[in-house]
């Protein structure tokens, strides 16, 4: 079975991809590319890197800081005056003046102290009264499937509110693409977009006759395709459906340009030959200045292996040897690929302060609003609870080896069922001898009860919250999935603080868009963003300090990072953001629109908003 709207951890796209490659006797298209640059000592390389052409042009601005070399700190001292200084340090304190030298930090203080530390040949910066603050740490996010989805026309909810804005959003690039040239899209998901639940055949043929379209679900679980993309890949009544995939079909038995599960899609992709002439690496760097125009300086991929099993760390070694990353990289490895990384000796902590392995990743259930949450209770107007992904019996193995290794273990949950497995697996393991202190956690962790809530504090168990969920999907909890006094159970950042227990926010993009001063927002207010009226679960709501520490030295603290960054303190790296606007003193509602007006990692500025 698979989940409609789940997320890009447990969906078999890429996996799919790479395999049917190679069983139609072809090198995976990306991996051309890849050995073109790098030769031979990559040759593990199998990613499949789904793109057009062109760069949005959203990307331009911060993709042109990425031709800056920032492997090697700048040389001279920088002062940083006139405005406000938040270094997030454990009294949350208030600064005036920021001095950094060598690409780390050498003095926060008054103006005064700082300028006397800094010395006479210091250059001294003026803010003009913006709030600087540690560069934001997202503790949660997919850099391959971003990286291939920022090639596709995105028609996602962010740019089209509903299934017809999509379609004419697709129709209008059919209009500027040559005949005949295939129409890419992405982002779609019409849990969140009014219309149609699925884009049929019959509705992609409005947007051509003439080229063949292919859209993906936000999942990367389902995709759509019109008519002349079915010819184009052969599908017809009599094409079999691949193994455990689907080619969905109508009352009688015609293939409806509905693509169910990995294999299915690639047998359109491979007819599109979507992944000809792609650079896994430009497109990863081009993730890392999108990053730092919302600010973020350090990100944490939460599936690695998902895109191009092994190989995925192979294009993450490249992207840091080109001298032009600018976010570091932390990861957690995807349990499903568990003897390939033992094969290559993989461990916890191998690495260096650019790109570092942290975390064993594994799935235990699927998502909420796609019903596959595993929960002690059956969905609202439903006998249906979900299902694990992972038999409890297993879970417990699993996580009692990766803690013995020595690993960090990271484990998806969203169902209050799950959690309550996985809480369970933790326990047991803690019970046979086993040291939890590699800070283990649980994603998403959707549902909680108090008495789980306790638990979690007992066995030093950390949360990290996939907050759009509540700004996003809200009103779908409330209203239809589980009704309002579960749903006012969702993403319980306030009851963990109160509890004292260590909790971030987290974009899991492309599920939401990587964007920490939006995520923020949803912490601090719970609005909904189909009921803006209305906060979902009010006592929920978090101080918006607590709520910056969560993206900034709570999530370095949660990636094994908070001795090099997440708060700017004397010896850390000098990677801050300047904002307009001080987060405390903004009205709530307007948290998310406040402005990154510069990024700077490791001493260099590799982010200015645009004038």
């Amino acid at each position: 079975m698979h989940d409609h709207f789940g997320c890009p951890c447990c969906s078999t796209l890429f996996g799919d991809a790479y395999r049917a490659q190679r069983q139609q006797g072809l090198q995976p298209l990306a991996l051309t590319v890849f050995l073109r640059r790098f030769g031979d000592r990559s040759a593990a390389l199998g990613a499949t890197l789904l793109a057009a052409a062109e760069v949005p042009p959203s990307a331009a601005n911060a993709a042109s800081f990425n031709r800056v070399r920032v492997d090697q700190a700048p040389d001279g001292t920088r002062v940083f005056v006139g405005g406000t200084v938040l270094p997030v340090d454990a009294a949350f304190s208030e600064a005036e003046a920021l001095a950094i030298r060598n690409g780390k930090v050498l003095a926060v203080g008054t103006r005064e102290q700082v300028l006397r530390e800094a010395g006479a040949d210091a250059k001294v910066i003026d803010v003009h009264g913006k709030t600087i603050l540690p560069g934001f740490v997202e503790p949660h996010m997919h850099l391959m499937p971003v990286a291939m989805g920022s090639r596709w026309e995105n028609v996602g909810v962010l740019n089209c509110p509903d299934i017809a804005a999509a379609l004419d959003r697709l129709r209008q690039k059919a209009s500027t693409t040559p005949t005949g040239q295939w129409v890419l899209g992405g982002q779609i998901d019409p849990s969140l977009q009014d219309g149609a639940e699925d884009l049929s055949a019959r509705l992609l043929d409005q947007v051509s006759q003439n080229h063949p379209v292919l859209v993906l679900n936000a999942s990367l679980h389902f995709g759509y395709c019109n008519s002349r993309a079915l010819q184009l890949a052969g599908i017809d009544r009599a094409t079999p459906d691949p193994a455990g995939a689907a080619f969905v079909r109508d009352a009688y038995g015609m293939p409806n340009g509905i693509l169910k599960g990995g294999a299915a899609l690639m047998r359109v992709f491979l007819a599109a030959r979507a992944m000809a002439g792609v650079d896994p690496v430009e497109a990863g760097l081009e993730v890392c200045g999108k990053a730092n125009a919302v600010g973020i300086t350090t990100f944490c991929d939460q599936a690695t292996g998902a895109f191009g099993g092994p190989s995925d760390i192979s294009t993450y070694q490249a992207m840091a040897t080109s001298g032009r990353m600018t976010t570091r990289l932390r990861y957690s490895v995807l349990d499903a690929l568990g003897r390939e990384w033992e094969r290559m000796g993989l461990g916890f902590g191998q690495g260096d302060e650019l790109v570092r392995a942290v975390g064993w990743k594994i799935v235990a259930d699927g998502s909420n609003q796609g019903r596959t949450g595993c929960q002690r209770e059956p969905y609202l107007n439903s006998g249906d609870t979900g299902f694990a992904y992972v038999d409890p019996h297993e879970l417990k193995e699993k996580v009692e080896l990766r803690l013995r290794q020595g690993w960090q273990v990271v484990v998806h949950g969203n169902g209050d069922r799950t959690i309550d497995v996985i809480l369970d697996a933790y326990e047991q393991a803690r019970a046979c001898g086993v040291s939890l202190a590699r800070r283990p956690r649980i994603e998403h962790c959707s549902i909680l009860h108090d008495e789980q809530i306790a638990r979690i504090r007992d066995l030093g168990v950390s949360p990290s919250f996939l907050i759009g969920h509540v700004y996003y999907w809200g009103q779908a909890f409330r209203d239809n999935i589980f009704g309002p006094r579960k749903a006012a159970l969702l993403d319980r950042a306030a009851s963990c603080e109160r509890a004292g227990v260590t909790w971030t926010l987290h974009s899991d993009d492309p599920v939401t868009e990587m964007n920490p001063l939006r995520c923020i927002h949803n912490a601090v207010t719970r609005q909904m963003w189909r009921d803006p009226e209305h906060a979902l679960a009010a006592e929920e709501c978090v101080p918006v300090e607590a709520a910056i520490r969560s993206m900034t030295r709570d999530a370095a603290w949660q990636c094994h990072s908070e001795h090099e960054v997440g708060s700017l303190e004397p010896g850390k790296f000098a990677d801050l953001v300047i904002l307009s606007d001080d987060p405390r003193k903004v009205d709530p509602l307007a948290l998310k629109d406040i402005k990154v007006e510069e990024t700077w990692m490791n001493g260099h500025k590799v982010y200015v908003r645009p004038s």
